[in-house]
């Protein structure tokens, strides 16, 4: 039997021999390979720019919106019920054992002015308790606490946007601002969080105690009330327990009965979130096996080539098999051909995958990562490609009789 290192330079030789039909017949697998990493490389971007949305929005999320209205047989949708109250925020942090924090908030659009510069924003009356249901931090001075609220105090925390539009380069601590005429004193820097997953600017947002947003800037109905409670639970295993405690807890307070409709409604933004992650994923992977089918189009090129490469050395089989060569000597040799196309094939694919991946993303300005583990998949995939279209050639070529291929013009 020859050895594998000899079958195996009998190969690269046979391959040097025909260089160009040899570099067309790796096409297909080059291209391949790259749309492969490509493609992976977009999905596993656009996974991670949605989980780092996901964190800045804050982990273990629930919203409590008050329920909808019904106006002239019309149901207006969720929000439009004044419902909620600073009592039932309350409530839900001292009775809901899986809640590890609630921040009540009155909020609504306002005109900002400082100095000659002004800037619309939304602006949030609320809790230090949004600061850790956000996971939100302070990147400069301090956040208001339980005392301003509680006297209503004229103090505010800017967004990093606002401080932009505002400010510029200067520093807004302790300098004065009016929102709605009315004025309030810098005291903290919110850190940027940036985008949230449905596109909003979650910079661009000031807030301030929530008594003074309800007795100073935008009024309530009665008082107390809040436009939505913020709820962090404690993991995300607490999350279903926290959102059943945070029901029954609501109905119980506002004397709803089993069959009646709640006036309330909880929205999971985690498992939101999470769904639009797992749908990403389930897109990139649906990509990937499209461009995947281009490696199969190119592993027929490789069967198609090496058919040919068979006929056309029929005479020099039947002289191997003439001098000693064994069935499995042709069968590998003809493999080797076939892997060595493919797998030099995936390399060059690698490098397109790589490059596209980096030109996309500098020109579209899209987000996207290329994992190790996606450049092992489509490699490995193109190399069982190349044995698995390779193997019949190889298994026609080991049948030849040797008399009839010495005798073959």
């Amino acid at each position: 039997m020859i050895g594998i290192p000899s079958t195996f330079r009998i190969s690269l030789r046979a391959l040097r021999v025909n260089k160009m039909r040899s570099a067309l017949t790796m096409l297909g697998i080059i291209i391949g390979v790259g749309a492969v990493i490509t493609m992976l490389a977009v999905g596993t971007g656009a996974s991670e720019r949605i989980a780092q949305q996901m964190s800045s929005m804050g982990s273990n999320l629930l919203i409590v919106v008050p329920g909808s209205s019904t106006s002239g047989g019309l149901r207006m949708g969720s929000g439009t019920q004044s419902t909620l109250t600073m009592d039932d925020a309350e409530a839900i942090a001292r009775e809901c054992p899986a809640v590890a924090d609630v921040a009540p908030a009155h909020y609504g659009a306002a005109q900002v002015v400082y100095g000659n510069q002004n800037w619309s924003t939304v602006v949030w009356g609320t809790t230090p308790g949004i600061l850790p249901v956000r996971d939100w931090t302070i990147a400069s001075g301090r956040a208001f606490t339980d005392q301003d609220v509680r006297n209503a105090t004229k103090v505010c925390l800017l967004g990093q946007t606002v401080v932009d539009s505002l400010f510029g380069n200067a520093d807004p601590l302790g300098h004065i601002i009016r929102i709605k005429k009315v004025p309030f004193t810098v005291i903290g820097i919110l850190a940027p969080k940036g985008q949230s997953v449905m596109g909003q600017d979650q910079d661009d947002i000031i807030f301030i105690p929530l008594a003074t947003a309800q007795k100073k800037i935008f009024g309530t109905p009665f008082a107390g009330m809040v436009r939505s409670i913020s709820v962090k639970a404690k993991s995300a295993a607490d999350l279903a327990a926290a959102e059943r405690q945070i029901g029954e807890l609501l109905r119980q307070r506002h004397r709803i009965g089993p069959r009646q409709e709640a006036d309330f409604t909880i929205r999971n933004l985690t498992q939101l979130m999470q769904a639009a992650e797992q749908n990403t994923q389930v897109m990139a992977l649906l990509l990937a096996a499209i461009a995947s089918v281009s490696l199969l189009v190119g592993g027929i090129g490789i069967m198609n080539i090496m058919l040919v490469s068979v006929t056309e050395r029929t005479r020099e089989i039947g002289i191997r098999m003439s001098v000693g060569a064994k069935t499995w000597d042709i069968r590998l040799q003809f493999l080797i051909e076939a892997l060595t196309l493919s797998l030099i094939g995936g390399v060059a694919g690698i490098v397109l995958g790589v490059s596209g991946s980096k030109v996309l993303s500098a020109l579209a300005g899209w987000s996207t990562v290329v994992s190790p583990l996606s450049i092992l998949l489509a490699f490995g995939f193109s190399g069982m490609v190349g044995l698995f279209f390779g193997f019949y050639p190889a298994y026609k070529a080991s049948l030849l009789n040797p008399i009839d291929a010495l005798h073959y013009e």
